[in-house]
């Protein structure tokens, strides 16, 4: 739930054998726009009416099912900041990829999964997290994405789906459910995310999300 307040709480799912990119791209883009509204977004002309202390407009929340440390795709490991029980509602679920198949077939992590989805604004995956958002029941029939690599597998496990190929990011549900292709393409759809999220607050959203890929020295590609 979005508080009257300008801060947003990003919960970032964690699995083992998550593709270590599809997780620390977002986590650096959320991450990062917090730390760019602090220090360069402060002045009266670009933040929000309520005068709200810039430097809270987002924090991450890495979840899993335990607190144990979480195995990413080549080893890399993760120590989450809560479990699913600690976690039960956020401004936005962000959903990484990888090899899902464990993750896909976990009834705890997609029992989550929906509650998180039915309890915040913003529900988005990278690459193949398309793929546990599918199971869970939150992607049913609508336009969504996957990388270029699984669109086929996508069509053929979840065939009321509109898979699309060719486009970085898809926007559904009336822009609450946002999909994204692999990697590089989640960094875009974050960027993005960052700027409709602020633009919600009356920042100067895409000023934002420009400076803070700026900061992170990326080419940010919108569309």
């Amino acid at each position: 739930m979005t508080t009257a307040a300008a801060h947003f709480n990003v919960a970032l799912l964690a699995f083992d054998n998550m593709e270590a990119l599809d997780f620390a791209g977002p986590f650096e883009v959320f991450t990062t726009a917090a730390r760019v509204a602090r220090k360069r977004f402060s002045a009266p002309a670009i933040q929000p009416g309520s005068g709200t202390d810039p430097k809270d407009l987002f924090s991450v929340c890495c979840v899993a099912r335990s607190l144990g440390p979480v195995k990413a795709r080549a080893g890399l490991r993760v120590l989450p900041d809560a479990d699913f029980a600690q976690c039960q509602q956020a401004d936005l679920l962000l959903v990484p990829g990888g090899v899902v198949d464990a993750a896909q077939a976990c009834p705890q992590t997609l029992a989550w999964v929906r509650h998180l989805h039915a309890h915040s604004p913003w529900t988005a995956s990278v690459c193949t997290g398309a793929f546990i958002l599918a199971a869970a029941g939150v992607l049913t029939d609508e336009p969504c994405t996957t990388h270029w690599e699984d669109l086929v597998d996508l069509r053929a496990q979840f065939p009321a789906l509109q898979v699309q190929a060719g486009v970085r990011w898809v926007e559904a549900q009336q822009g609450r459910l946002v999909t994204s292709a692999g990697i590089s393409a989640g960094i875009d759809m974050s960027l993005h995310l960052v700027a409709r999220m602020a633009a919600s607050v009356g920042w100067d959203g895409t000023a934002l999300a420009e400076a803070t890929a700026r900061q992170m020295d990326y080419p940010w590609v919108r569309t």
